[in-house]
């Protein structure tokens, strides 16, 4: 067993405390990007491209304002998996591969209020993806955002 500093443990408290935190920052605090979509819409979308930011996501906001997201964004491409443990508002999830071509689409993912992990989990059937946006219920319909349509947008 490995014995450690009580310095050590305030900062590991610390940072666990703060990755648990309700109290999250806004958009204010994030980088927004423009996307794009389909129907000429411009999304302004917060970028989740840390494992804290992609951990956190939307968890405990109370709204999403209109023509907002969060851009999901991954080193690699994979069949990553979302759930909506913490998470207060319905969403639209999509999954974009690297040519920002969308891969999968799922509509009006309900909140989850299970206090365990037992979440549905949501991801692709079959493609990889490089990106995730997520969006309010029912904007990917109002915006014709479906599988095979592109996204616009640049990562800085």
């Amino acid at each position: 067993m490995q014995a450690h500093s009580p310095a050590s443990i305030l900062t590991v408290v610390g940072v666990l405390v703060l990755a648990g935190s309700p109290v999250h920052g806004s958009a204010a605090d994030s980088r927004l990007i423009p996307i794009t979509t389909p129907a000429g819409t411009i999304v302004q979308a917060e970028v989740a491209d840390t494992p804290l930011k992609r951990a956190r996501g939307l968890m405990y906001r109370d709204q999403l304002d209109k023509n907002h997201g969060m851009l999901f964004v991954f080193d690699q491409p994979q069949a990553w998996g979302f759930w909506m443990k913490n998470t207060k508002i319905p969403l639209d999830m999509i999954w974009i591969d690297a040519q920002k071509r969308v891969v999968h689409v799922e509509r009006h993912v309900p909140i989850c209020t299970k206090t365990d992990d037992s979440c549905p989990l949501y991801k692709p059937n079959s493609e990889d993806a490089m990106y995730v946006l997520e969006l309010a219920a029912g904007a990917a319909e109002e915006y014709k955002i479906e599988k095979n349509s592109r996204l616009e947008f640049k990562i800085p």
